[in-house]
């Protein structure tokens, strides 16, 4: 376990697994050898360690669950208009080349009875994207989670991002943004999914 403060008084405190960490840090002591690297020198002696760190905290969304997330605030409403959260920053990391990607999720749903607390939204945005990923699984795992825990009468996510492994290597097509979107229920109706977008676009590339 580490703790840190910041500037402002705010303590993080990441928890981290032990054998996990050392496992992972003589792999990648023995990856820095084969890439001709001397892991002993100065500037890369802790670096196996940093990068098992690293990955322990970039993919905790195995260890969180998505359907808790969201019945912790789960609660009886008869609101049945659209509820909105946008702009949600994602960051992930792509399972073919375990390169980043990141951007934005835009998520709504109509609910049908029952309402979350707004920032569970987020959290399981996060649950999902903190795993080795492809964007399209995400948005579908976002939208299915919503749709099976809460029922309501239709779910809509869009997810615009930017992928490392296009960027730094293969294409390297520096501009380019990959949109994905999801609907459950009302939002396949054109008119619904329609006022969705309205609402997300401004100066959004959908």
């Amino acid at each position: 376990m580490e703790h840190s403060t910041n500037d402002n008084g705010y303590t993080k405190t990441d928890i981290y697994n032990q054998d996990k960490i050392d496992s992972i840090s003589g792999y990648y002591k023995k990856i820095l050898l084969d890439l001709g690297e001397n892991p002993e020198r100065e500037g890369l002696i802790k670096t196996p360690e940093r990068v098992a760190k690293s990955l322990q905290y970039l993919t905790h969304g195995y260890d969180l669950d998505p359907v808790a997330i969201l019945n912790s605030a789960k609660f009886k409403e008869e609101y049945k208009q659209m509820v909105i959260v946008k702009d949600i920053e994602l960051y992930s990391m792509c399972e073919h080349h375990m390169l980043p990607f990141f951007g934005k999720a835009h998520v709504a749903y109509i609910p049908n009875h029952y309402i979350v607390g707004l920032s569970k939204i987020p959290r399981i945005v996060d649950a999902f994207s903190r795993r080795l990923q492809v964007q399209e699984r995400l948005t579908t795992e976002i939208r299915d989670c919503i749709q099976n825990t809460l029922n309501p009468l239709g779910v809509a996510v869009v997810i615009e991002a930017q992928h490392l492994c296009m960027q730094m290597r293969g294409v390297q097509k520096q501009n380019s943004i990959t949109t994905t979107s999801a609907f459950t229920g009302e939002f396949e109706n054109d008119r619904t999914r329609k006022e969705f977008i309205s609402l997300i676009s401004n100066n959004r590339h959908i």
